[in-house]
Formats: structure tokens, C-alpha cells, sequence
């Protein structure tokens, strides 16, 4: 039996992405597709999707969409079955999907993220002529509030999925605002939108949803624990017998060394040697001397979270022991003029390009020798992921999907030849400096280095078995609902 499902989301590859969330949404629905299930994913009208869509056909409009005017505009966009919001006073912004060029959140986000969840509502009630979802699945704090629209209104018993990408962002906001959501009142409440007096737009997608799910098993684990579920740990294991950790994949076809249109020279697990004129264009690109150290990548925000402060206080560790940097991020401003400094102080050694540049992503990838993730916590993490399927070892904390995506080289897994990288814990100074230095020690055998890459690059991180376990959970949650 064919399948239709609803997904809602804030951003979606290749029209719109900050990060992992957009590769996660824009991948899914091909590989739902092989089990029956058909996607339409409702997005926001930002700039770059309604460039990216064309001339959209419009399937609903709205006079007054929390006071302005909005239409649904149907587009098909690289194989993506796509429904856009188009409602310039909310999305038509000269800034990021979120916030300014000055990094501060739009003051309307309440606003906005609550017009794209309704609009999901009604979509899931029947609003479009000729189409209506059997599945609705919505994506982190921004797309939450879908589920309690639908959950206080006339399609409550339609299932309702609601996928947590990282449980630091919750969408939090004043109580004032309840007024204006066009919410019944039965709604406030700590089993409905109420969250600490306030309102929690992913509290209350948690509440109102038939299926909790996570990007990676340990996540969904650590979630529980009051260290990482920021403050929604009770409601979770309150609710824990709703609740899945199903791993991310990557899109295969996207991410592969072997036809990958973005890097200079194509190769497999038999070519590796074909990766030195990948490392030797990253050398030039980021101004590193040629030679045979190891380059270790970063691609990442800037942040606390993804340990980067860390990573800060270790670049002139990893530069002593002959290792060189490239970094493309951005973030915190701080981090990055520290990041700028340390490539002004180790010329040649260390080089920063700030910002986001996905062709760039790629060469980094294709041309490192290793990739540092010394997150705190990580829901899931892409860019090990990636590395993996390109050759580049991933030093990792052993944190979220970081820990459940990389086998760590000790020796046991090294002489049985499944070892796919260096994983560390905790996520601290020291820890960190020893798994630079083991992964050093063993750039320095060609033979261990080469099975690690192999290995890596023989790890499935394709959508195959998790687009399974999503494809399953959706059944079961229909023939509950039925």
C-alpha cells in the first residue's frame, strides 16, 4: 500500500541549509520512495526556494496568515515533491532563514515558524483539493508546532512524527503570545504548548506527538539524562515507549568520491592514491605548505557545542606535532577571530576560511587525511558520515551519532581491520590532545592508515536500513490510528 506523508521542515537541500537538517529532509523522501512511501515537503518561501522553484502553481491561498497574506505554491525541484509557503511579509528577507547578517534573531520568529506549522495543519485537515496526507511528520522546533495544530483540531487522529535534530533548539517564548496562535484554550497547559510558564513550540510537538524520534540510538539515549535533555528529559521519559533513535544517513549519490562533480579527481578504496591531487588543490586553497604531514579538516559550526573552543586551545598542539589545519566554518565571533589568529601565527600549517561553502565541503573531504569532531554533543553529525564514505578518518568524541557511526582504533579493531577512525571521551583538553597525537602515530603506519580508510569507505551510510525503520514505524502508527 502506497504511503502519502506530510513532511514539515525549515529548510530542505539544495534550496535551503544551514546544516545537517537540510540534507536530512532534501535525501529522505528518495530513499522513502523504495517503500512505498510518497513525500511532500512543505518548506518556507525564503529567497533562495522561491528562486530556486520558479513559477510555482499556487493550491491555496490565504487573506490573513497571522495578518498577511500567504499562498501554497506546488513545485517539483530535483526530484522533490515540494510545497511552499510563499508569504513574503514572514520568509522574503535579506538575511538567513533564522536571523540577520548580524547574527540576531528575526523578533517575528514566533510568528513565523507558528504561519508554517498551521499551514502543515491544514494541509494534514484536507486543505488541498485532491490530496491529503495519511502521515504527518514534522522536523525540530521549527515545524513542532504542527503537531499540536493538528492534535487541537479536526484531523487529531492523523499519526504524527516529530523529529528531534538537536534538542538544544526548543523554540522557547513568552506566554503572551498564546493569544495569537489560534490555539483553543484547552491547549495551555503543561500537557499541551505551556512550557515553564511560557510557550515551548518543540515541547509541544514532544506532547502532542504519536511517535518521538531522534537522529542516532545514543542520542535518543542521552536525551533522558538530565545532562543532555535540556530540560525536557521528564517529558521524555515520560513518553519513552513512544520514543526512537533511528540513525541519518546521507545521500549516496550526492556524496560519492567516485562521480562527485565538486572535487577535482575521482577515486575508490582501490585508488586512494588518486586522493594527493584532491590534498594538493586544499593545500593550495588554504595556503598549506606542501608536504607529506597529515592535513586534519574542520567543517563545522563554531560553537560550544561542537567543542570548538577546545579545538581552539589544540591547534598549537597539533601544529608541534608536524599536523596541519584546514577549517571552513563559522559561528561564534569570538571562535573565529581565535581561529584567525592561530593561521596568522602558524603560516603554512593552519589555514581558516570562514563561512559556508558546500563545493568546498567537499574538496575537504576528498583531500584531508583526518576530520575533527570534538563535539560535547552531537544528535547525529553528517560530516563523519561524509568522511567516512571519502577516505578521511574521523577523530571523534565519542558522543551521539558520533559514537555510533565511528569504531574506534584500538588494537584489537585495528588488527582485525574494521577499525574506521580515533574515538575519544570526554570531550575535554586532554582527552582531545591524546587522540590527535594516536592519530598522528598512525598516519605514520600507511598500511593501518590505508585499512582505516578502506574500512570507512566500506561502512553503509546510506538511508537503506534507517528509510526502512521509518517506513515501519509509519505502518505501525497507522494500523495503531486505524
Amino acid at each position: 500500500m502506497t504511503m502519502k506523508l506530510l513532511s514539515v521542515a525549515s529548510e530542505i537541500y539544495p534550496l535551503i541549509k544551514t546544516g545537517g537538517l537540510a540534507d536530512v529532509t532534501g535525501a529522505l523522501p528518495g530513499a522513502l520512495a523504495e517503500h512505498g512511501v510518497t513525500v511532500r515537503s512543505l518548506v518556507p518561501g525564503y529567497p533562495a526556494v522561491i528562486a530556486g522553484v520558479g513559477k510555482g502553481k499556487p493550491v491555496r491561498r490565504y487573506d490573513d496568515l497571522f495578518g498577511g497574506k500567504a499562498a501554497v505554491l506546488a513545485a517539483q525541484v530535483e526530484g522533490l515533491d515540494l510545497l511552499v509557503l510563499d508569504a513574503p511579509d514572514f520568509f522574503m528577507r535579506d538575511g538567513g532563514p533564522y536571523s540577520d547578517h548580524g547574527g540576531n534573531d528575526w523578533g517575528d520568529n514566533w510568528r513565523r515558524f507558528a504561519a508554517l506549522s498551521r499551514v502543515g495543519a491544514d494541509i494534514a485537515e484536507g486543505a488541498l483539493k485532491g490530496w491529503r496526507p495519511d502521515i504527518v511528520h514534522v522536523h525540530d522546533w521549527q515545524a513542532a508546532m504542527t503537531a499540536a495544530y493538528v492534535r487541537f483540531g479536526p484531523a487529531a487522529s492523523v499519526p504524527k512524527v516529530v523529529t528531534i535534530h538537536n534538542l538544544a533548539f526548543q523554540g522557547r517564548y513568552g506566554a503572551d503570545i498564546f493569544a495569537h496562535l489560534g490555539l483553543p484554550p484547552e491547549a495551555w497547559g503543561v500537557d499541551g504548548v505551556e512550557y515553564y510558564g511560557g510557550i515551548g513550540y518543540l515541547k509541544a510537538g514532544l506532547v502532542s506527538a504519536d511517535a518521538i524520534t531522534t537522529v542516532s540510538p545514543t542520542y535518543a539515549q542521552e536525551i533522558r539524562s538530565p545532562v543532555h535533555g535540556m530540560g525536557l528529559d521528564g517529558l521524555i521519559n515520560g513518553r519513552v515507549d513512544r520514543l526512537h533513535g533511528i540513525l541519518n544517513g546521507v545521500d549516496t549519490y550526492i556524496w560519492n568520491p567516485a562521480t562527485d562533480v565538486l572535487i577535482p579527481k575521482h577515486y575508490g578504496m582501490r585508488s586512494l592514491g588518486a586522493r594527493t591531487a584532491n590534498r594538493r588543490l586544499l593545500e593550495r586553497r588554504f595556503g598549506l605548505d606542501h608536504d607529506a604531514a597529515p592535513i586534519f579538516i574542520i567543517v563545522s559550526r563554531l560553537t560550544w557545542q561542537k567543542g570548538m573552543d577546545l579545538m581552539v586551545d589544540a591547534v598549537d598542539h597539533l601544529v608541534g606535532l608536524g599536523g596541519k589545519l584546514a577549517l571552513l566554518g563559522s559561528g561564534d565571533h569570538p571562535l573565529e577571530g581565535a581561529f584567525l589568529s592561530a593561521a596568522e601565527r602558524h603560516r603554512g600549517r593552519v589555514g581558516v576560511q570562514i563561512g559556508y561553502d558546500e563545493p568546498l565541503s567537499h574538496l575537504l573531504q576528498a583531500g584531508g587525511d583526518a576530520i575533527l569532531i570534538p563535539s560535547r554533543f552531537e544528535p547525529c553529525g553528517l560530516t563523519q558520515l561524509y568522511a567516512l564514505r571519502y577516505g578521511c578518518v574521523p577523530v571523534v568524541a565519542r558522543v551521539g551519532g558520533l559514537a555510533d557511526t565511528v569504531i574506534d582504533a584500538n588494537e584489537a579493531a585495528v588488527n582485525a581491520g574494521v577499525a574506521t577512525g580515533v574515538v575519544f571521551a570526554p570531550s575535554d583538553p586532554l582527552a582531545l590532545h591524546g587522540a590527535i597525537n594516536r592519530a598522528v602515530a598512525l598516519h605514520r603506519d600507511k598500511a593501518a592508515w590505508q585499512a582505516m580508510q578502506r574500512a570507512g569507505m566500506r561502512s553503509d551510510v546510506s538511508w537503506t536500513h534507517s528509510a526502512a525503520r521509518y517506513a515501519a514505524l509509519y505502518r505501525s502508527l497507522l494500523a495503531a490510528a486505524a
